[in-house]
């Protein structure tokens, strides 16, 4: 009788748990849906670098797609990766469409601004691995005998950019590429430069 009685109580003690555990599953997915709410909506990453080149010549590196190859940070991730080329060569209206593994994705730029030696502004589709659409910016100023290059991408996070950025720091991983582009321009700008 009584190994009954002990058995009897030992089985709702149990299931009590149960509910305890479901209800602080719950509370925490609320925690983390509420903490990735209040998450900045904007977001803008901007990295410069000097090149002791003229602005024109720096621009020129930017304002033509073809050129990028040279010094795009993401070109080499993926030597397979197909690249398409619409509309003009260079300045406003011209895109380029890439598709690549996973380092790389997919994705569309539009050129949407251009203004010769001062600036370009770019229309950025990412379709893969996930969609989204932000501005990437290229501000060129004369200095000293060369020119301040200033690049930067903004936009609007989602939920789901919201929720990754808690995850990824996104200024310190798109500004380690920025940074090695940067550099990779310079030397391109600089070697187009020479007479």
């Amino acid at each position: 009788m009584a190994d009954a009685n002990v058995r009897g109580d030992a089985a709702p003690k149990k299931r009590a748990k149960w509910p305890i555990v479901l209800g602080a599953l719950a509370a925490l997915i609320v925690i983390f849906l509420i903490v990735v709410a209040l998450q900045p909506s904007d977001f803008r990453v901007t990295r410069s670098s000097t090149i002791s080149a003229p602005p024109e010549t720096v621009y020129g590196q930017v304002n033509d797609f073809r050129k990028w190859s040279a010094w795009s940070p993401w070109e080499k991730l993926d030597p397979a990766m197909k690249r398409t080329f619409e509309g003009p060569a260079e300045g406003v209206g011209a895109v380029y469409a890439w598709a690549g593994n996973d380092q790389v994705g997919e994705g569309r730029m539009t050129i949407a601004e251009s203004k010769p030696g001062e600036l370009v502004r770019i229309k950025l589709d990412f379709l893969k691995p996930f969609e989204s659409t932000s501005t990437s910016e290229f501000v060129f100023a004369g200095e000293g005998g060369g020119t301040k290059v200033t690049w930067s991408m903004y936009g609007k996070n989602d939920f789901v950019g919201k929720a990754f950025c808690i995850f990824m720091n996104m200024d310190k991983m798109i500004g380690a590429d920025f940074e090695k582009g940067l550099a990779q321009m310079k030397s391109a700008a600089e070697a187009a430069a020479k007479p």
